[in-house]
C-alpha cells in the first residue's frame, strides 16, 4: 500500500487501478493539469475531476490507508492499487 511519506502524485504515477468512494475505477487519466476518473456505478456513469493543486493538497489517512482528496464540493477517499494482469508468454 502507499506509505505516508509518498505524495498522491507519485502514488498515482505508479498505480493502475483506483478505488474512489468505494467504487473501483480502471479508467483514469493523469496529465499535467488534472486527474480525471470515470467508472460505472450500476447503470450510472460517475466522473470526478481534480486539479493539480487539489492533488498536491491531498493528505494520507494512515488508519484507513487511503488518500483524502477534496474537490470544489466535497471530500473523497482514494486508494491507489496495482491490478493483476496476465502476461503474454510465447514459450
Amino acid at each position: 500500500m502507499t506509505a505516508a511519506t509518498d505524495t498522491l502524485l507519485s502514488a498515482l504515477e505508479t498505480c493502475d487501478m483506483l478505488e474512489i468512494d468505494g467504487l473501483h475505477a480502471f479508467d483514469f487519466t493523469l496529465d499535467d493539469s488534472r486527474l480525471l476518473i470515470e467508472c460505472m456505478d450500476g447503470r450510472a456513469q460517475k466522473r470526478w475531476s481534480f486539479t493539480r493543486a487539489q492533488i498536491e493538497a491531498a493528505t494520507f489517512d494512515q488508519t484507513l490507508q487511503s488518500w483524502i482528496l477534496s474537490d470544489d464540493s466535497s471530500e473523497h477517499r482514494l486508494v491507489c492499487m496495482s491490478a493483476f494482469s496476465a502476461r503474454d508468454e510465447e514459450e
